[in-house]
């Protein structure tokens, strides 16, 4: 019995060792050119500024789907395609879901968000240009998920289950991520945490790369520097004083399952001047910039899916 009790034990070493091999994040490589296209199709006159509801985001929607569909990501409802309750017009999140590698931890979800909308046509033209492409906002912050759902799809070294959500009507009130909130509330979804990206497109010239909204509500930023080994989030002044916790997709998880659930931005209200403006075009990103911060983020999220308890908590 003594014998049978520890090659039982040997083994399950085994497997758990197995699982942590897969994990290819230190000699895995953000390709820039992977993250310039993806950027620049979702910021092209081409989707008319990605307004919910509208032809052009139909074709950023089926854009996403693609990635997802390559990249071994399955649905997470019977299609990617999300169709929101709560919008006059058909819009829908892109949702897709890849499974666990624990057999407990699988039972748990991290989610990965960012809004693929935007405003549309401008009213007016400002030197004859009247689409809000918004690169920045919030191409930039989809195209970071595409990138996180590229190195999975690759590596599957995710313990936990991770939901992508690609959200749509946020630019109309956090529509798509509160239609999801509540439909996943309803369904007995098990969250451990949330994650956003929000215009990452252009650096900030601080200490640390990107700030985290809600930074005092949790000790996320704490683990994110932590797990990635350097200063990599911090806090900005104006996220309190602009209240930007309750500004964007990471909200309604906060309100429907008292989580943590936070998003990180790059855009500190001093290095870019286009915000909802015609002028938030492709040529204003700095996709190394783009692609160095997703690099960093990519162990971030691996070692939120992996830890064996739920490192990441609500401060009370």
């Amino acid at each position: 019995m003594k014998r049978i009790v520890c090659l039982f034990f040997l083994v399950a070493l085994s497997c758990k060792s197995n699982l942590s091999d897969r994990s290819i994040v230190k000699s895995y490589k953000v390709n820039q050119e992977s993250v310039a296209k993806t950027l620049e199709f979702l910021a092209s006159d081409e989707l008319q500024g990605r307004m919910a509801g509208s032809e052009g985001i139909e074709k950023a929607a089926d854009y996403l789907e693609t990635i997802f569909s390559q990249n071994h990501i399955k649905p997470y409802f019977k299609t990617y395609k999300d169709t929101l309750s709560n919008y006059p017009k058909p819009a829908y999140n892109i949702v897709g879901y890849l499974e666990g590698n624990d057999p407990k931890l699988k039972n748990e979800f991290v989610v990965v968000g960012a809004h693929y909308d935007h405003i549309g046509l401008a009213k007016e033209a400002t030197d004859g240009d009247s689409i809000n492409n918004g690169a920045n906002d919030n191409a930039s912050g989809t195209t970071a998920v595409t990138e996180i759902v590229k190195y999975f799809g690759k590596s599957k070294s995710n313990m936990r289950s991770l939901l992508f959500v690609f959200f749509s009507a946020e630019e109309e009130g956090l529509l798509g991520s509160g239609h999801l909130a509540k439909k996943l509330k309803t369904q007995g979804f098990n969250i451990y945490t949330m994650l956003n990206f929000e215009m990452i497109g252009v650096p900030m010239k601080r200490d640390f790369t990107a700030y985290i909204t809600g930074y005092a509500k949790s000790n996320m930023a704490t683990k994110f520097n932590e797990y990635s080994g350097k200063n990599l989030v911090g806090f900005l002044q104006q996220e309190l004083t602009y209240r930007l916790f309750m500004a964007s997709d990471n909200y309604p998880f906060y309100k429907e399952f008292n989580v943590p659930a936070q998003t990180v931005c790059t855009f500190d209200f001093e290095n870019f001047d286009h915000y909802h403006k015609v002028q938030d075009e492709f040529k204003l990103m700095d996709t190394a910039h783009m692609t160095s911060f997703i690099q960093d983020m990519l162990p971030v999220v691996e070692k939120m899916t992996n830890s064996s308890t739920k490192e990441i908590a609500l401060k009370k």
